[in-house]
């Protein structure tokens, strides 16, 4: 069978490069071989990016463990689908951690890598690259997880990043206030997150609804005994990582109208997109410099501030085709930051300090900033 573990000893066997390195490797007696592949195994984890690390290197603080696990059962059960860090690659497969699962050791068999007939190990996966797979078999006595990556469907893999990146938003608020309250994570977790994975399906939904009604999740019922000011470090840390933010939505249109109607078909066509805004999730669109405009709204949702610009973009696009104008979208409707403001408003006062460079023509910027910079909610 294979001899997995924890390192027991190093080797510092020079490396050789590709088949040499392969052939020496199979020169040497086993123990001596699972000695210089845990070796490698230490040097591949030096070399893995920590910018996801999630506290696993911390160690023990004063007395209290600050590594733990997400989820009550210290293992998962066969046919979940989890996510996993690759730590080193062998000739039988990937070595993994198991990142919801206090990083312990598992194993991407090679024949559980791809349906696909497997010419390079190093194409499918490559260490430090996070990976969905369905575990095969679970040996808790021992320690040993079998993992497959080609079972796994494109949406298996969508719904385990989503729970990843919940777990892991419930993880930091645990971990944290564990840290300033010098409490044990486990009695942390047993007291507060746990008991709502239990209720809720998933303690993130939770923490979300105590953002507005803390007494209907951190209670007596489903917390009992739960220390106060444990209570309020909660609260506050919960506060402070899941108040959802808005999202700027911008879109970049030109619009032009050489017909008779001419500005008034343009202005009309802009109230309408403006019209479908509301007092809630208003619709704004602002001249850059004729015919280009950008249409912006801020929403906590960011797919429907997107949907929102779409289906005024295609109001707009049929009040103006009727006369006899033209609607082009230069950049559609996504979600824009701080960068992108910025160079927004870097050009738009580019060209007004160009505007006013020119003179005799007061009268055309007046038409211009009336046709164009339509600011209101609906």
């Amino acid at each position: 069978g294979l001899r997995r573990g924890k390192p027991r000893a190093l080797t510092a066997w020079p490396r050789y490069p590709g088949a040499a390195w392969t052939s020496a490797r199979r020169s040497l007696p086993a123990e001596t071989r699972d000695m210089r592949r845990d070796d490698e195994d230490e040097e591949d984890e030096e070399e893995l990016n920590d910018e996801d690390d999630l506290g696993q290197d911390e160690g023990s603080r004063g007395g209290y463990s600050m590594n733990f696990r997400m989820y009550e059962a210290p293992f998962p059960e066969i046919d979940d689908v989890v996510m996993v860090q690759v730590r080193s690659i062998a000739e039988m497969g990937a070595y993994v951690s198991l990142l919801e699962y206090n990083n312990i050791e598992g194993m991407i068999l090679l024949s559980e890598l791809s349906r696909r007939r497997i010419r390079s190990i190093n194409k499918l996966v490559r260490v430090g690259k996070k990976e969905v797979c369905m575990v095969l078999r679970v040996d808790k006595e021992k320690g040993y997880i079998d993992l497959s990556k080609r079972r796994v469907s494109q949406e298996d893999i969508a719904k385990c990043d989503e729970r990843f990146q919940r777990s892991k938003a419930v993880h930091s608020i645990v971990r944290h206030v564990a840290e300033l309250q010098h409490i044990d994570m486990e009695a942390l977790y047993s007291q507060t997150a746990w008991p709502l994975y239990a209720k809720y399906g998933h303690a993130y939904e939770a923490f979300r609804l105590a953002l507005s009604d803390p007494d209907a999740i951190f209670n007596e019922d489903i917390m009992p005994g739960l220390d106060p000011q444990l209570r309020a470090g909660m609260l506050e840390d919960i506060a402070k990582r899941l108040t959802p933010t808005a999202v700027k939505v911008r879109a970049d249109i030109e619009v032009t109208c050489f017909d008779y109607e001419g500005v008034n078909a343009i202005k009309r066509a802009l109230l309408k997109g403006v019209a479908l805004g509301s007092e809630e999730l208003p619709v704004k669109i602002k001249l850059v410099a004729p015919p280009l405009y950008v249409m912006l709204c801020s929403s906590l949702d960011k797919t429907e501030g997107i949907k929102l610009l779409s289906d005024a973009i295609e109001v707009m696009q049929a009040e103006i085709l009727a006369a006899k104008g033209e609607l082009k979208v230069k950049a559609a409707p996504r979600a824009v930051d701080e960068r992108d403001d910025k160079l927004l408003s870097n050009l738009m006062s580019t060209l007004e300090a160009q505007n006013q460079e020119i003179g005799g023509d007061d009268d055309e910027e007046e038409q211009d900033e009336g046709m164009g910079n339509v600011d209101v909610g609906a």
